[in-house]
Formats: C-alpha cells, structure tokens, sequence
C-alpha cells in the first residue's frame, strides 16, 4: 500500500450522510412452493409523497412482499374513483382475479405539513376485514412507512414477525477502498458508516440496532472497534498485542465475546462494550475463534481446531468445558444461531466447495442451504426466515440469501464492487 494511502487511511470516519456510489440490487432466484396470491391496490393520493412511480408506497408494499418469497403479488386494475381503505370490497370479484388477501389504503397532507397513511388488509377467501392501521409520515420517511406496512401484512398473513423495516450492515470493496454500509434490508437507502483504505471485516450490530461492532486494520493491525451509527464516532475496545477479532455481542448489549491472541495462541475472550473487564473464557491448545452468543447469553458457539480440524464448540459463556457440536465432514466453521436458539448456521466443506449448512440441535439433521461453492458470513434475520450469506460469483463477491428452509433464495449485488461480510440487524424500536 503506498504511503500515502497510509497516511489517508488515518482520517477514516465519515458521517453517516457520506453518500454511496451504487446501491445493492436484489434477484430472486428461487421462492416457495406455495405463495399466497396477494393485490395490493395504488394507495389514493400516494403521489403527493414524490417518489415517482416506483418509490411509492404501495410499490414498495409489493416488491417487499414478493421478495419474502412467500407472496405472489397481482395485477390490479386503475380504479375510478380511487379505492381506498373505506371502500366497499366485493370479495367475490377479487376472488375471481385469484387474490387471496386485498390490501387497500390512501395518503392524505395534513395541517402540519407531514401526510397520514391508512391502510386495511382484506382477507378475500373468508370475506373479512384483518384490520390495519394509520401512520404519520413526512416525505422522507415514506420507504420507512411503507416497510412498515409490509411487516404488518406480513405478519398477518404468516403468523411471523416481518423483517423489512430491518437494517444489514456489509463491506463493499472498490479498487484500494473499503466502505462499511449500513442499508434498508431491501438494499436502499445505503450509506458508509466507515471509510478505509485499510480492511474493514466481521460487522456485528448490537441488541438495539444503535452500534456496530467491527474489525478495522486502521492501525495496520486487526483491533476490534465498536461504532455509534448516530454519533458517527468509534471507539477501540480491543487494542492488545497479536491478534483482536471476531467480535459478537452478547443479548443484552453490554459485553463482547471476541477472538485474542494476547496471551500466545487465539482464544475466546469476553469483554466489556467500553473495552474494560476482559475476561479470558476458552483454555485450549488449539485456535478458538468466531464466537457467538446464545439467544438467552448463557452459551458461547466458537470454531475450534482444538480436535485436529475446524469444527464447532459450545461451551459456557462464564467459561467451563466445551463440547463439539459438529461432527459430519472435516472442516465446519462460522457459527450462526438462529434467533430460537434452535438451530445452528455454519460453513461446511462438501465435496471441495465451501457451502452454508443448517444443523437442528434438537434432531442433529444437517442441510445444506446453497449451490454456490464460496460461501462465508452466514447471518440470520431477526425473524429466523432467511439467512444472509458472502458468495463469489463470476470472480466478485456477492450477498445472498436463502431461507433457512433452503427453499427460496436471493442474489444481492452492487455495481463495481466486491460485496462481503454480511451482517443482518436487529428488530428496533
């Protein structure tokens, strides 16, 4: 790296407002069997949001539902007048056009300048009304309003808590720069947390969406930082000697499980989120590294080669005897849990590709998940529906995502850039 570039790789923090150049674009490559055949009708007066005709909410509405993979959105017709939320529904024609579920809403300016979005979800089978709800909005914050309701119909319809009105966090790549970007979950919305011309890896958001934990080689060596996305500001929190990564938070936000080398070879630490208290947790002669946190913080998931070979380890989080989890194929690593607790994403090797894998820890059934064959970074949504994945296509990286099902699957990728280290948000308030 030239020097230079050494001595720029110094003035590293960029607001929150740094623009991005090119936002990911999402394909849908596979979905489910059986999705649920969806109309969701122009909102009356929506076009006093701006936006154009894509940027409106009920396009919104429909590409985050037809993304989900688990709805199939229809046609409708231009109505005259405009149907809204208090219009009378004939479930029968709606039936005949093969919708299962009607959503209806309008948008209208309010004395205070901002504008009320009102919306019903119709159950066109049953003939009944699934209620909806009303939401005040200013322009900006119309994609905001229109996830939201996409999580409401969602979850009225699945039985499932919706994920778009989530975050993830990612490193693009272009030529010697590295940006982490923190975006919608549709990919919009994107903007650079951290700007380098040194490697930024392994983002991690904290149990309230508020901060990412990271690891940074700013100061030509791997130290582990923890970033307020508000305040725009990061803060070093492991800064010892050899090696600092990998870090995971625990659920309630006040600690950090994370990889050190300070004592000689990597083992498992756990750590204050202001950087005090470090507490050593693995005793191994082996490399214990990727920690992550049990949902209820009373386990720690690790990759270990303590046995000969990359496999996954549990053990105590205060520390204790760890036990091997994985136990199919010779090299396992990046543990994942799902947000019940119930089951384990990882990275296995099969058959000399590198691939993502689902292990159910109450039946030890594995499954992979993808057909590509550099998969790394494995993160579930906060629902548990879909995992976010790191692939190389065509000699660039790219997300993915699959369901964790395996059944429906996702290609995300950004324009003139190498797309790595996934990691999906939390729910927040």
């Amino acid at each position: 790296m030239r020097r230079m570039k050494r001595l720029l790789a110094a003035i590293l923090l960029l607001c929150l407002a740094a623009p991005a150049i090119a936002q990911l674009s999402i394909e849908i490559t596979g979905a489910g069997a059986q999705r649920i055949p969806i109309a969701v009708a122009p909102f009356a007066g929506e076009g006093a949001l701006g936006g154009g005709v894509a940027q409106t909410i009920s396009s919104i509405v429909r590409a985050d539902l037809e993304r989900s993979g688990l709805f199939r959105t229809l046609e409708v017709p231009v109505a005259n007048p405009p149907l809204t939320e208090a219009s009378a529904v004939n479930f029968a024609e709606w039936r005949s056009r093969l919708a299962d579920a009607l959503v209806l809403g309008s948008v209208a300016a309010r004395p205070d300048g901002r504008f009320e979005a009102r919306f019903k979800l119709f159950d066109t089978v049953k003939g009944t009304d699934l209620s909806g709800i009303a939401f005040t909005l200013s322009r900006e914050q119309l994609r905001a309003t229109a996830h939201r309701v996409a999580d409401y119909v969602y979850e009225k319809l699945t039985g499932e808590k919706g994920v778009f009105s989530t975050r993830i966090a990612y490193v693009v790549k272009r030529g010697n720069r590295f940006e982490l970007q923190v975006a919608d979950a549709d990919g919009a919305g994107e903007e650079a947390a951290l700007v380098s011309f040194e490697p930024i890896i392994s983002p991690a958001w904290s149990p309230d969406g508020r901060r990412l934990a990271y690891v940074s080689f700013q100061q030509k060596k791997p130290i582990v930082y923890v970033h307020d996305l508000l305040a725009g500001r990061q803060h070093a929190v492991a800064n010892f000697k050899g090696s600092n990564s990998a870090p995971a938070w625990s659920p309630d936000g006040t600690r950090l499980a994370v990889s050190l080398s300070r004592d000689g070879g990597s083992q498992i630490y756990v750590i204050n989120a202001d950087g005090s208290n470090v507490r050593r947790i693995s005793q191994s002669g082996g490399i214990d590294t990727e920690p992550v946190f049990s949902p209820d913080g009373q386990t720690l998931y690790f990759t270990s080669d303590r046995g000969g070979s990359p496999q996954i380890y549990r053990m105590p989080a205060a520390g204790g005897e760890a036990q091997r989890v994985t136990f199919e194929g010779t090299y396992n690593v990046s543990p994942r849990i799902s947000p019940d607790g119930k089951m384990l994403a990882y990275i296995a090797r099969n058959g000399g590709k590198f691939q993502v894998a689902t292990l159910d820890l109450a039946t030890r059934q594995t499954q992979i998940l993808t057909d590509s064959d550099k998969d790394e970074s494995p993160s579930f949504a906060p629902n548990g529906r879909m995992i976010l994945l790191a692939t190389v296509v065509g000699g660039r990286g790219v997300l993915s995502a699959a369901s964790s099902d395996g059944r429906i699957k996702q290609r995300l990728s950004v324009s003139a850039g190498d797309v790595r280290e996934p990691a999906w948000g939390p729910y927040t308030k």
